[in-house]
């Protein structure tokens, strides 16, 4: 983070306060790591308020603070007063990205944006200093902070920007202004927030709407949509590239897992590479080595009391294209052993829920798999459009699953797909109980 104090903070915020005049060694959201020079920003939450906490955190040693009220009780001149202190972090970082003299690639999709991120960091840092996203910090909170916190030195910036309603994206845009837009794909997820289908195109084409003049447009022409994220790009005057089955680099390469999804990465990743001018064939053999992410299609090699079997965590999302997606490459894996799937709801898919699940449902029936489990009430839906000839077993929640599957289920060889709704299914600890078993 570039050395900011007090005196500029309240500039930036465009705050009146009189507040005193010290240097700020770190901006924190978290009462819990607050130390001595911190500048701490009250946010409130659906389950939290940071205000409940500013009494502590100056207590800690708190340079300042930045709320919306002024506590009568606390020195004014420790006070940074605004009317929304949310928008005051984004204003800082802001500033921050302000100051950053390399090229700020904006990133976002319904889904592969966390792995997709990961790989165009992979890929670029093989060239020269990259900084990114860290996690998923991909929301209104996790964004100001990711720019409050850039590496100024590095010649790549990459900043993940998520959302589940209209005008979420074209907010966080407003700070990261990037250089470069990305989105990987639309599919119907937060369907539930939106009118329509075509409402989360248009959500996801906000990020263009945050790009500097003359920036450049990276977009899947494979997705759906992709003309009304061409018509926004282009209507903001960006350059546009297409990337896609019939649109892409024309170099050899190697991906790390199978499944198309993993195609449509390498594609973006290196179309970037092009356009910032790297050597393309070198950024393509890095591709390899890229490999999956946790909860995001890695796969484990794991023991248990009969042998040893493949687990494919892929339970962090349970997107619909997603899940169709992990199911055609299971299928399409060379195993010795069984073929088992254990998928998990599906989240906030509206009116259109239980259609999803049943053509989930289809699509598993046509994957040529020996086992199928369906986990929660949604999943019911999805098990009845199997064969017969395909084992079926249904949980109403994820209790006792890994033991179902490490003592009754699993054979020697078998490889298993483990995917749902991250929180709504929380398959994600199933994987986590199954991995820490398996490497014992």
């Amino acid at each position: 983070m570039i050395k900011l104090n007090t005196k500029k903070i309240a500039e930036i915020v465009c705050s009146a306060s009189n507040v005193v005049d010290v240097d700020i060694e770190n901006i924190s959201t978290d009462s819990r790591h607050i130390v001595k020079g911190d500048l701490f920003i009250a946010i409130k939450g659906e389950k939290f308020d940071g205000h409940d906490f500013v009494p502590d955190v100056l207590a800690k040693g708190a340079a300042a603070v930045v709320v919306s009220k002024l506590f009568k009780e606390i020195p004014a001149v420790r006070q940074i007063v605004v009317s929304d202190t949310l928008e005051a972090y984004g204003k800082i970082g802001a500033y921050v990205r302000s100051r950053f003299k390399g090229t700020v690639i904006g990133l976002t999709g319904s889904a592969g944006k966390t792995t997709t991120k990961e790989e165009l960091k992979f890929i670029l840092s093989k060239f020269a200093p990259v900084y990114a996203t860290s996690g998923n910090f991909n929301n209104f909170v996790g964004v100001p902070y990711t720019l409050c916190n850039m590496d100024l030195n590095a010649k790549y910036a990459i900043i993940e920007m998520g959302m589940s309603a209209k005008g979420e994206i074209a907010k966080m845009v407003n700070w990261v202004k990037p250089d470069m837009a990305i989105v990987t794909n639309v599919y119907p997820m937060h369907i539930e927030f939106f009118p329509n289908f075509e409402g989360v195109a248009e959500a996801k084409a906000e990020i263009f709407q945050g790009l500097k003049k003359g920036g450049t447009a990276f977009i899947n022409e494979d997705t759906n949509f992709a003309d009304i994220l061409e018509k926004r790009a282009s209507e903001r005057g960006a350059k546009v590239i297409e990337f896609g089955k019939d649109n892409h680099p024309d170099v050899a390469f190697e991906t790390a897992t199978e499944g198309e999804h993993y195609l449509y990465n390498a594609w973006c990743v290196l179309s970037v590479a092009k356009e910032l001018g790297l050597d393309v064939e070198k950024a393509a053999s890095y591709i390899k080595d890229f490999g999956a992410l946790d909860g995001r299609g890695k796969q484990w090699k794991l023991k248990f009391a009969k042998g040893t079997y493949t687990l494919i965590d892929d339970s962090y999302s349970g997107q619909p294209e997603a899940m169709k997606l992990a199911l055609q490459s299971l299928a399409k894996m060379k195993t010795e052993g069984r073929k088992i799937a254990v998928l998990g709801k599906m989240a906030e898919l509206g009116d259109t829920s239980k259609s999803q699940h049943i053509e989930i449902g289809k699509v598993a029936a046509q994957s040529h798999l020996d086992v199928v489990i369906g986990v929660c009430p949604e999943m019911k839906d999805m098990l009845a459009e199997l064969p017969p000839t395909v084992e079926q077993h249904y949980f109403e929640n994820k209790d006792g699953l890994d033991e179902f599957l490490l003592n009754k289920c699993l054979q020697n060889n078998d490889t298993v797909l483990i995917k749902g709704a991250r929180y709504s299914s929380e398959l994600y600890k199933v994987t986590e109980a199954l991995i820490k078993q398996g490497r014992s």
